[in-house]
């Protein structure tokens, strides 16, 4: 990670485009194909975080954070020295924590930030020893942080780590993760958050690392190569390495990702995040290249959207599954894709293209033969201009054929991002009421599948309680029209033959009890509860716990299919 002040991103606007029913073989330019019948994973919202996104004091606003829906945040440890930038110390992963649980956030705590150097500059075993407790006490000892889902124990030892002074890196990796392992055996341990992705480099430290029971729990490294081409060849070289040295699937979690000239630029940074989703990348982080608290860019002066935010706004609304892209190439236009069946509604974020280009959809036979259209476009201005709101291009009806609809959106920047929206003329609600638990955030449990499920998934191995590093809950982010008391039905599977509870509670506030009578089965779906919330206007999380900080355990067991808000 390099750390460097950079100039912002000169301000490009998009034109306007038109929809028409053109086949591809007509169409100008390129064409990005969306196979809405193509679900391929839940939406999770997996490139929706940071590298210090959060800094101390509430930065940047609550109100900011929600819409985006966070993923995972990596945050320097407890007593950070890191001076990033020459900026002051800032961002402890503990400190920033209750904000962080505020927005639905998981975070990882990176160790080696204590140090204020970067490069890091090693002081020596003992020094080293004496900090990896010191980080692990303070955890420990925090007991209403229940968010901390990981130790990073190294930040690129490729570029960072002396050999000459602490010896290899590997052999210090297993040393570090067996002193962690004395005093923590719960919290994950990830890395080994390599620079660049090196298959022999990568193949040595997995043999080492399984030979002495010390594997990561989830495998990290940085996609910084002025290109998001290699996502996909990096991803497959990596499966392929971990199977042939007989090691179970890891989740894989790019930490960084964009390089200086690319993270301020929302059509460059929309390739990266289709790549990330078509190659099952589990989470990833915005690099930082500037200053924290901002989530790298995403927002100026606190609580101010900059171009990019509403990139990553269109990211966090999507809901139900992702549904399959397929770009002409590895370079050039791409895009992401979901399809709410609930709603109906398909959303399309795609850039990093110029000139006149198509987005070809087929699968649209749920819709029916007339579809309300709707193409809106975010600039590559840059991470210090406020944009308080994106540009609409086009909202027209248009006629699906065959299943089929191809959009024409003439005079594209490259630097810019544009959301296609594309629902039935009639019959859609006028908000989101259903939210599938295995979109919503997902502490130390397990999202699954089945037949029976809505959309397919639902969230299980809810088990834990007890203990904030192990504690197992789902935060719903959701959004409503109107402060009052909804109705909140919930979807649920309970097989132990009896009663089973959960702990409910939204916004921070006090806890009461959901029951769950016995159901048919394990992932057998169709009972509900329900239960009334009083929600304020906007954004709110609703949490569901087995376990939680302040909550004192619930019973038995029992599966999440959906809430639904009504």
């Amino acid at each position: 990670m390099s750390r460097r002040s950079l100039l912002g991103i000169t301000v490009l606007v998009a034109a306007a485009a038109a929809v028409l029913p053109t086949t591809p073989a007509q169409a100008a330019g390129h064409t990005l194909v969306v196979n809405v019948a193509a679900p391929f994973r839940p939406v999770t919202h997996v490139a929706s975080g940071g590298l210090y996104a959060l800094a101390e004091n509430n930065r940047p606003a609550d109100s900011t954070l929600l819409p985006l829906r966070l993923n995972t945040n990596t945050q320097p440890p407890p007593g950070v020295g890191q001076r990033p930038n020459g900026q002051p110390p800032g961002g402890d992963a503990l400190l920033v924590a209750a904000q962080g649980d505020r927005v639905g956030a998981a975070q990882v705590i990176r160790m080696p930030d204590i140090y204020p150097n970067f490069p890091y500059q090693w002081v020596g075993w003992d020094d080293w020893l004496s900090k990896v407790d010191t980080m692990v006490t303070a955890r420990l000892n925090a007991t209403s942080v229940s968010n901390v889902v990981g130790w990073e124990i190294w930040n690129e030892p490729d570029y960072t780590w002396n050999t000459s002074a602490a010896g290899d890196f590997n052999a210090g990796w297993v040393r570090t993760v067996q002193r962690i392992r004395t005093r923590d055996t719960v919290t994950p341990i990830v890395g080994p958050s390599y620079a660049t992705y090196d298959t022999n480099r990568m193949r040595t430290f997995l043999t080492v690392a399984r030979d002495n029971n010390v594997l990561p729990d989830v495998m990290i490294w940085h996609e910084l190569n002025h290109s998001s081409a290699a996502v996909a060849g990096n991803v497959a070289a990596y499966r392929s390495v971990e199977s042939s040295l007989g090691i179970s699937p890891r989740p894989i979690f790019i930490n960084e990702y964009a390089w200086t000239d690319e993270i301020d630029v929302p059509g460059r940074v929309s390739s990266y995040i289709a790549k990330f989703e078509r190659a099952g990348v589990a989470a990833a982080d915005r690099a930082f290249w500037y200053e924290y608290g901002t989530v790298n860019g995403l927002v100026v002066n606190n609580s101010e959207p900059t171009a990019s935010w509403w990139m990553y706004k269109w990211y966090g609304d999507m809901a139900g599954s992702m549904v399959s892209t397929t770009p002409p190439a590895q370079t050039g236009i791409d895009g992401f894709a979901s399809y709410d069946s609930t709603r109906r509604r398909v959303d399309v974020v795609f850039g990093d293209e110029s000139g006149t280009n198509s987005v070809r959809l087929t699968g649209l036979g749920a819709l029916g033969s007339s579809v309300q259209v709707t193409l809106e476009s975010t600039p590559g201005s840059g991470r210090t201009t406020a944009v308080s709101a994106p540009t609409t291009i086009s909202n027209t009806t248009a006629t699906v054929s065959g299943g089929q609809l191809t959009v024409s959106v003439p005079n594209m920047s490259a630097t810019g991002a544009y959301h296609l929206v594309v629902q039935p003329t009639s019959g859609v609600p006028a908000y989101q009421q259903r939210y599938e638990a295995e979109n919503a955030s997902v502490f130390r449990a397990a999202r699954l599948s089945a037949s029976g499920a809505s959309n397919g998934g639902y969230v299980g191995r809810i088990d834990n309680t007890g203990n904030p590093r192990n504690d197992s809950y789902v935060d719903f982010v959701v959004n409503v029209p109107t402060a009052r008391s909804y109705t909140m039905t919930i979807g649920y599977a309970n097989g132990t033959g009896a009663t089973s509870t959960q702990g409910l509670a939204y916004n921070g506030g006090a806890w009461s009890t959901v029951s769950y009578p016995p159901t048919a089965g394990w992932g057998q779906f169709g009972s509900t509860v329900s239960t009334t919330v009083s929600l304020r206007a906007g954004y709110n999380v609703i949490r569901l716990a087995k376990g939680s900080p302040f909550f004192g355990g619930g019973t038995g067991f029992a599966e999440l299919d959906y809430i639904q808000l009504t």
